[in-house]
């Protein structure tokens, strides 16, 4: 009997066998529970009672006798992923006063230990991937251009199963308003010199989405363990495509640990990581033109680990969309840009699966008029969003989240010998997130430091099912 597609993760999983037979029918209302020789474990474990599945399929037509049973196998096992199946002899049963059966009838139970018990939702291990202590500066790496890297050297422990590591990007000086950085054949033919500058009266009291709260993010790195699990040190590299100057990075490894086991060991099966597609088409002439720059990478790793949990496959793919389409007009006085980056990323394995899409939304319009007398009066409009859907099975757990966040902001100010004498500003901003157990939206608004409305609230709209969240 061909038992290949059970889950190869269970810990513990009890077999029993039973032939039941007879030489004639016997009433319908005898069901074959009552014959069992021995019964599946039905001990509830922290209070809740074991889930029992079943198919639902017509009943087996029995004869109208006494039935006999016998148990063929019972066996208990884990860690059996490529491991030939559990067998046994089998001889008639001697207990059975007749040996001319109308019907026999295999009957199969099993009862299996839950993967909350053993494959936890939480790392036992965090490794900081960050500057050694001590130091003069802070704990983040520092790069300065996009030759400069730095890395950083760690050891798995050899009882490792699962690895995350958690990234921490920041920008800094000239690359702080990257999204609106003018090409370099824009700069040397019209021989331009210096940085954008930010309209200080865009923000008040409402600072920009990810400015206090910059979200990190999760790479799922469990299908390289097998090349790490040596017990020599690696290294960890940070570097930045086409980046000026100045990235901050660090990063925490999260680790999970085997504590039935000594030592584990895996292997890479698969990685595909696509060339950087990078494209700039610029069109222009003088200080007007068009210019459209489209960035798109694919990483997808697969990789097993083999632990007291079994024989687990972990597959991993992460997709980065970039698009970014720039104006300049008004013989360089205006200037357009509007960005959008997609984010994809995918865990699959049979104890863990995550889904989550991101979307980051710029738009700026940026306009600066002569007003003579060495006055100018410039005027900016500014989108920002960011949308994030995610769901997560674990185990028998499972959770999904829907969050959209979007600003609409105004400024305006006059500048005279270019310095800012007077401006204004505003501001509205819609925040929504649901979840599973938790709805919370805040809408708020303000003109220069004053705020005019803020409305919260913890009703809103809940996605139905997993599924509901990736349509529409």
């Amino acid at each position: 009997m061909d038992f290949t597609f059970l889950p190869f993760i269970l810990l513990f999983l009890l077999l029993s066998f039973s032939i039941i037979s007879a030489a004639n029918p016997i009433p319908k209302a005898v069901i074959f529970q009552q014959h069992l020789t021995s019964k599946p474990t039905t001990t509830a474990t922290n209070g809740i009672p074991p889930t029992t599945y079943f198919e639902i399929t017509k009943p087996i037509q029995l004869p109208n006798t006494k039935p006999c049973s016998t148990l063929l196998l019972r066996h208990e096992f884990g860690n059996s992923y490529g491991i030939p199946p559990a067998s046994t002899q089998y001889t008639r049963p001697s207990n059975c006063p007749s040996t001319n059966f109308a019907k026999i009838v295999l009957e199969w139970n099993a009862t299996c230990k839950d993967q909350d018990h053993g494959y936890k939702e939480w790392a036992d291990l965090i490794i900081p991937i960050s500057q050694n202590i001590p130091l003069d500066d802070a704990l983040w790496f520092k790069i300065y251009n996009s030759n400069d890297v730095k890395t950083k050297q760690f050891v798995i422990p050899p009882n490792a199963y699962r690895a995350v590591l958690e990234v921490y990007v920041s920008v800094d000086e000239a690359d702080v308003l990257w999204p609106r950085n003018l090409p370099n054949d824009y700069i040397s033919s019209n021989n331009l010199t210096g940085r954008p500058a930010i309209n200080p009266y865009l923000w008040g009291q409402i600072s920009a989405i990810g400015s206090f709260a910059l979200p990190s993010y999760d790479i799922e790195i469990t299908p390289l363990l097998g090349s790490l699990l040596n017990g020599k040190l690696h290294d960890f590299a940070f570097g930045v495509t086409n980046g000026l100057n100045v990235w901050l990075i660090d990063a925490n490894l999260h680790v999970w640990l085997d504590a039935k086991s000594e030592k584990t060991k895996g292997m890479l099966l698969n990685q595909t990581i696509s060339p950087l597609h990078e494209s700039l088409k610029s069109n222009f002439m003088g200080f007007n033109g068009t210019f459209v720059t489209s960035v798109h990478r694919s990483i997808k790793s697969s990789g097993w680990v083999e632990s007291s949990f079994g024989k687990i496959v972990t597959e991993s793919t992460q997709d980065f969309n970039l698009s970014n389409i720039m104006v300049m007009g008004n013989d360089g006085g205006s200037q357009t840009v509007n960005q959008t980056i997609e984010f994809n990323d995918k865990v699959a394995s049979s104890v863990h699966n995550t889904k989550s899409l991101k979307s980051f939304y710029f738009y700026l319009y940026s306009e600066r008029v002569d007003n003579g007398d060495r006055n100018q009066e410039e005027v900016e409009n500014v989108t920002l969003g960011f949308n994030e859907k995610k769901i997560d099975n674990f185990g028998s757990k499972s959770s999904s989240s829907v969050l959209e966040n979007l600003q609409n902001i105004h400024g305006s100010m006059i500048l005279k010998d270019n310095v800012v004498v007077s401006g204004l500003g505003s501001s509205q901003q819609n925040y929504s997130y649901s979840d599973d157990k938790f709805c919370y939206f805040r809408n708020i608004s303000r003109i220069s430091f004053t705020i005019i409305y803020d409305k919260v609230g913890d009703t809103c709209s809940k996605p139905k099912n997993q599924d509901s969240i990736f349509n529409g």
